[in-house]
């Protein structure tokens, strides 16, 4: 019997539960840090809304778009939990595009009223949005990479048996919501 036990020490650090556990961290601190970004977008579009409302009051849709957007984006609850539900982390994503796009239009407008794009708080709000889209990106992008990390690691061999063992799943990643658009050129009119 004390070869089974010198056994099962020698092999044990091979297992890769301590590397399992932290790739799982890592995905963890990834995704705290995608929730912190798209967080940051959302505290900013309530002051972006309020000051266009003083210039374009006669954009209520495309203001209430953005408002309604901005409240879905709020009303979802985010947990850890949900980087291991491809359907919930499918709902985040689809809130957060729509958001994505009512703060494009927002910006289409603004178009319209010079004095607002020359409003030194518009000014500040929309390159504080701007960075933030920029993070927003950075951190989908570490956690793309702390995901395929993990899921590389819970699929190879011989890795996979402990996380079979110990109960660690592949984690969803971001992915593209409609993949077909992607592959259709843009139309280009100049008319």
């Amino acid at each position: 019997m004390p070869w089974v036990s010198l056994l099962v020490i020698l092999l044990l650090p091979g297992c890769g539960y301590n590397t399992l556990q932290q790739q799982d961290e890592q995905v963890k601190a990834a995704w705290a840090e995608v929730i912190n970004q798209y967080q940051r977008r959302a505290d900013l579009v309530p002051n972006l809304v309020e000051v266009v409302k003083g210039y374009a009051a006669h954009e209520k849709e495309v203001l209430a778009q953005v408002v309604e957007a901005r409240a879905k984006v709020g009303s979802l609850q985010v947990s850890p939990k949900m980087l291991a539900d491809p359907e919930a982390l499918a709902r985040f994503q689809a809130a957060q595009s729509e958001l994505t796009s009512a703060l494009s239009r927002l910006l289409a407008v603004v178009e319209n009223y010079p004095q607002l794009k020359a409003d030194a708080l518009f000014r500040d709000l929309q390159a504080q949005l701007e960075g933030t889209e920029n993070r927003i990106t950075v951190a989908r992008n570490r956690y793309i990479q702390a995901v395929q990390a993990y899921n590389v690691t819970v699929r190879s061999f011989p890795t996979n048996l402990t996380a079979k063992l110990f109960g660690f799943e592949p984690k969803p990643s971001f992915g593209v919501e409609n993949e077909r658009a992607l592959s259709t050129p843009p139309k280009v009119s100049f008319e």
